[in-house]
């Protein structure tokens, strides 16, 4: 079988957010795909196996089975049109436990269509604030996902050093920090933690941006934006809010090809 390692988020090896894609050649059960997973030791490994529509995509990470996640899903569709599985001008279809996701191309960048989960007003749990060592939030959200939490400047986004082990007491999948950009190159920027889902610090996350896309877009007045996710690699997202959809956009470049012999 395929593997390949793919840089999401990024035009230049090593930044952005690493996954792993895996073409099956058959259907394949939970425990050997989750085994898989921890093998990749990626925030996330991608499984792709062809359908008369499109490709079933499922994302596990080293831990647990993903609902959602932009930045594998990237990486799929750069790896279908790199490997030429399929055609550059084809749309990328993948059919997920978050329903139909959709890829295209447009020169260098992949835009993805994915369902808004906006949050919704809080209270934050016992011991949320406390573990991410934030006072005085701006805001704290929730979504079926995780918690959203503005605070008042990059500076504090990019001083946060979580106590994780307290944090992954939290039973969601997610905590997602942000704040408006310093930069006149970026809208907002944000971090993301994920303790619970094996994941102390994701690199860019895409499915994250389904959330500040429709929170930041209230706030600025703005539907197209370009957001900056500020880990240690750091990445770039393109957001662009339509409706209850958010088109997410990215590069993505590939790092490792190989085959899986297991």
């Amino acid at each position: 079988m395929r593997l390949l390692q793919v840089d999401a988020f990024t035009s230049r090896a090593f930044q952005g957010n690493p996954a792993a894609v895996c073409l099956l050649d058959r259907e394949r059960d939970d425990a050997w795909m989750q085994s898989v997973g921890a093998e990749m030791n990626l925030a996330a490994t991608a499984f792709l196996l062809p359908r008369d529509d499109g490709f079933s995509l499922r994302w596990f990470t080293p831990a647990v089975e993903l609902d959602l996640c932009g930045h594998a899903t990237l990486a799929s569709a750069h790896a279908l049109w790199e490997e030429g599985v399929l055609a550059p001008d084809a749309t990328a279809r993948f059919p997920t436990r978050s329903g139909l996701l959709t890829a295209t191309r447009a020169g260098d960048w992949i835009e993805l269509d994915f369902p808004a989960t906006p949050a919704q007003p809080a209270d934050p749990a016992s011991p949320l604030l406390e573990s991410l060592g934030v006072t005085a939030p701006v805001y704290v959200g929730r979504n079926k996902f995780d918690y959203l939490i503005e605070v008042e400047s990059e500076e504090l986004v990019r001083g946060l050093d979580p106590d994780h082990a307290l944090l992954g007491t939290i039973p969601v999948r997610g905590v997602i920090v942000t704040s408006l950009s310093s930069s006149p190159d970026f809208d907002f920027v944000s971090r993301f933690f994920a303790p619970v889902s094996g994941i102390p610090e994701d690199h860019v996350t895409g499915s994250a941006h389904c959330s500040l896309a429709p929170y930041w877009s209230s706030k600025l007045g703005k539907t197209e934006m370009t957001a900056f996710q500020a880990s240690r690699r750091g990445g770039v997202v393109r957001v662009r809010l339509e409706g209850d959809r958010v088109k997410l956009g990215g590069q993505a470049v590939t790092v490792l090809r190989g085959s899986l012999e297991v």
